[in-house]
């Protein structure tokens, strides 16, 4: 009977290992694919059968994509963006995520209620209004433009709101009767007790913001002051059949967010377990 289910579960682990490994290919092997199709002329790419291998290392399509997007501006741009998106997210959606949580005010379930609203209707029904908005003040075509629709984070304002509220009420009552006012109490008790969620909205916030595609390509008609993933899609428009070079200039868009990875790759893996709890 030990046997029998020392094998059974031994056979289980097997499936496991195997459906594991199976499905990491899957996710791994466009990544792979593209890596080799950016080296290869474009016979190569369009070869039927598929050819997996460039016959030659060529670098010829980098210094295509190289020459046909001023990837300087549009790094720039992009990390602005990111680095904006980020500091608005954290500041004020940790102003308002304390407030909904451990305040009280008028309207409070009324005015919380509205942003959970905001985070069920899809965001394309916002960019309208929002472009009309940065037209008539004159600001398309700018950084500000690329940082707008973030300066306020619905998601921000839930998650956070829900990390205070796992926060016990006895801390603020203890500093309160140390002397400490509402402000005093949020900036110096409670905000530093929130790093770790703080660090998962950030990171959260960062690649929503690199993936970001539609808003730069509405707000910004001109190159240089686009995103990379806008940049790339002209890229698209000049060379539609020209895989090699497209794929070129992927792999030279995702090299900042791949350094981002692996310098904050622990706190990219605690952010994706913490949103599993409060």
């Amino acid at each position: 009977m030990n046997t029998s289910m020392k094998s059974s579960k031994q056979l289980s682990t097997a499936l496991t290992y195997v459906v594991l490994v199976l499905g990491s290919i899957i996710m791994i092997f466009p990544f792979v694919w593209m890596i080799l199709t950016s080296f290869k002329t474009q016979a190569e790419a369009m070869a039927i059968p598929p050819q997996i291998l460039p016959s030659s290392w060529n670098f010829d399509n980098f210094v295509t994509a190289l020459q046909s997007l001023p990837f300087v501006n549009l790094y720039v741009n992009t990390a602005l963006l990111i680095l904006f998106r980020v500091l608005c997210a954290v500041i004020f959606s940790s102003m308002a995520g304390y407030a909904f949580a451990k305040l009280n005010f008028p309207c409070k379930k009324l005015l919380f209620g509205i942003v959970l609203i905001q985070m069920m209707l899809p965001s394309q029904i916002f960019i309208t209004p929002q472009y009309l908005m940065l037209a008539r003040m004159g600001l398309t075509n700018s950084i500000f433009a690329l940082v707008f629709p973030g300066l306020v984070s619905a998601f921000g304002t839930f998650f956070l709101r829900q990390t205070y509220l796992g926060i016990p009420n006895e801390i603020a009552e203890a500093a309160y009767l140390d002397g400490c006012n509402k402000w005093q109490t949020f900036t110096k008790v409670m905000f530093p007790l929130t790093g770790s969620s703080m660090a998962a909205l950030g990171i959260f916030t960062a690649v929503f913001a690199y993936s970001d595609l539609m808003w730069p390509l509405i707000c910004n008609t001109d190159l240089n002051m686009m995103t990379l993933s806008a940049g790339l899609s002209t890229l698209n428009g000049q060379y539609t059949t020209n895989f090699p070079v497209l794929m070129a200039g992927s792999l030279l868009a995702m090299i900042p967010m791949v350094i981002l990875y692996l310098a904050f790759q622990r706190n990219f893996i605690e952010g994706i377990a913490m949103t599993g709890g409060k």
